[in-house]
């Protein structure tokens, strides 16, 4: 065997030992680099030489060599940031960058990601990040006649993973489709408009769409004001009124009309008669321009317990659209709330509610309908009762006389109130306790936010949050076979596998913090403590070639 053996077991050891104090240097190197995983190196021993004994084979060790080294993939720690771009995975996985327009795909902790000039979300590479798009899917609200339906929104992943990119920067408008008024209406208050032949809809009456003031303010009991938005983002004042209907023998129950109305300018409704021809009601045409939905609500010690409404179907041909004998029982919503429509941009078959190109809006005092079937009776539509209790007399009219001249209010086929419901209750005055609707102008994205699962948020200055895309993240069978390419990312190899991509917190998937970053997860104690041994490993193996140096030495000296 000879001392030549222990000579170049030693130079075995001075060259790991050499590389492991590499990989150290490195991992000390990076211990400030973004989402950086350390690596740490194993030894295993070389080939043994067998020698014959008397108790058998004995072998003797040729030295040493790296046996592998690994990548340390264990959490590392959080530092918060001020750019909402910034994000840190919490768990297992790998971001998913690719450069623009290739398919290749590489992997990285690093989340420090910002959008470019193109919109893009880039890595420091240019390198884009991969997430699933998020579709604004709609939900439709048919009304009880026809198929015509708005939007309500609802989202779903969609597709495979493509490059991130903000290509508008705007939130689309969104059409009103629901007007939600809850109301206090005094009790005490005065009937302001009376009518001997139509008590339940002088208000309407005194309604004049031609007028500078199309009802006087000595018309009405109270009234009150929101804005509602049309298919293209612009708002639109909605006004309901509301007046009480003077009766006797009631029974305890009070009755109020009520009036839909919007500024008979924007009322671009057109509308056709028996001749088939059409007119339009709108722009201050006619006197009943502006007028949307008429109707009545019923109180029982103050609580609204029935509710009619009517809207406009027919232009009325030589009687006009002002005869009541024109306006029909309203349609439902599949929520059970009657519709109206205002056409506000002039469209083609768009001014009734069960129009093709109609844009419904739903109306809800606190009271919805639960049974929308069809009685089967004459002029009564679905969703509608044919009487009301036992019905009040006027205290100013001989008889009843109303829109179908039937001799009976109609209510809800199934009434339901809700918890919030208009009323008619606290004698201190008429005031308005809640409204809203679900329509909204275009907006401008002003930030950009993460949630844990990794879906990317724009949030607007309309007050809009949509969700844009869903981060991809990416895990491996055997991560410790990725293979390092520098700038903090890694690609798949056969020893990995193929990537598992999906959404974050999913398939033992890690989750995402957005404002934070992923400190590198050297630990700086350790690797000096790697160092020593190192080091002293190096000083021993210098050791055994000066000491074998030392034995040659002795042994050429026994010439001498």
């Amino acid at each position: 065997m000879g001392l030549g053996s222990s000579l170049y077991s030693g130079i075995t050891g001075l060259t790991v030992h050499s590389e492991r104090m590499t990989v150290i240097g490195n991992n000390l190197a990076n211990v400030n680099t973004t989402g950086f995983k350390g690596s740490r190196m194993h030894f295993e021993d070389l080939l043994s030489q067998d020698f014959a004994t008397v108790n058998g084979i004995g072998q003797v060790g040729r030295g040493v060599r790296v046996s592998s080294i690994y990548s340390d993939y264990g959490q590392g720690s959080f530092e918060s940031s001020t750019e909402s771009t910034d994000m840190a995975i919490s768990g297992n996985g790998f971001f998913t960058v690719s450069p623009k327009g290739q398919e290749d795909k590489f992997y990285t902790r690093a989340g420090n990601f910002r959008f470019d000039d193109d919109g893009y979300l880039v890595d420091p590479h240019g390198y884009v990040v991969q997430g699933w798009e998020v579709e604004q899917s709609t939900t439709t609200v048919s009304t009880t006649s026809s198929s015509t339906n708005t939007s309500s929104d609802t989202t779903r992943i969609i597709g495979t993973p493509t490059d991130i990119r903000l290509e508008n920067f705007q939130s689309p408008p969104k059409a009103t489709s629901t007007v939600e008024m809850v109301t206090n209406l005094d009790p005490d208050a005065s009937d302001n408009s009376t009518s001997s032949t139509n008590p339940y809809f002088a208000m309407f009456q005194n309604w004049d769409g031609t007028a500078d003031t199309p009802l006087p303010s000595t018309s009405y009991a109270y009234a009150t004001t929101l804005k509602v938005y049309d298919d293209i983002g612009t708002a639109h004042n909605v006004t309901a009124y509301f007046d009480p209907v003077t009766l006797s023998n009631a029974g305890g129950d009070t009755v109020w009309e009520y009036m839909i109305t919007v500024d008979p300018t924007a009322d671009k409704r057109t509308l056709s008669g028996a001749d088939g021809n059409l007119t339009a009601i709108g722009q201050g045409q006619t006197s009943a321009a502006g007028v949307l939905m008429i109707g009545t609500m019923t109180f029982t010690t103050g609580t609204l317990s029935g509710m009619s409404a009517y809207t406009l179907k027919s232009n009325g041909g030589s009687l006009g659209p002002k005869s009541l004998s024109n306006w029909d029982l309203a349609d439902f919503s599949t929520s059970g709330y009657p519709v109206f429509t205002a056409n506000f941009l002039g469209k083609s078959n768009a001014s009734t509610a069960e129009s093709t190109n109609a844009t419904p809006l739903q109306l809800n005092f606190g009271l919805s309908n639960k049974d929308l079937s069809s009685n089967g009776s004459g002029a009564v539509t679905k969703g509608w009762s044919s009487q009301l209790g036992t019905l009040p007399t006027f205290a100013n009219a001989a008889q009843m006389s109303y829109v179908s001249n039937t001799g009976w209010l109609p209510n809800f086929k199934d009434p339901s109130v809700s918890a919030l419901s208009t009323q008619s209750f606290d004698t201190g005055g008429s005031s308005t306790l809640f409204q809203s609707q679900d329509g909204y102008s275009a907006g401008i994205l002003q930030n950009i936010s993460v949630s844990r699962d990794g879906i990317l948020t724009g949030n607007y200055s309309n007050g809009q949050v949509l969700e844009l895309y869903s981060i991809t993240l990416a895990t491996f069978t055997n991560q410790h076979g990725l293979r390092r390419d520098g700038g903090n990312l890694f690609t798949e190899t056969n020893e990995s596998g193929p990537a598992l991509t999906g959404q974050a917190g999913s398939s033992g998937k890690g989750t995402i913090d957005g404002n934070s970053l992923e400190m590198s997860n050297v630990d700086m104690a350790t690797e000096f403590v790697r160092m020593i041994t190192t080091q002293r490993g190096f000083q021993a193996n210098t050791k055994v070639i000066t000491t074998t140096d030392s034995m040659l030495g002795e042994v050429i000296a026994m010439k001498r």
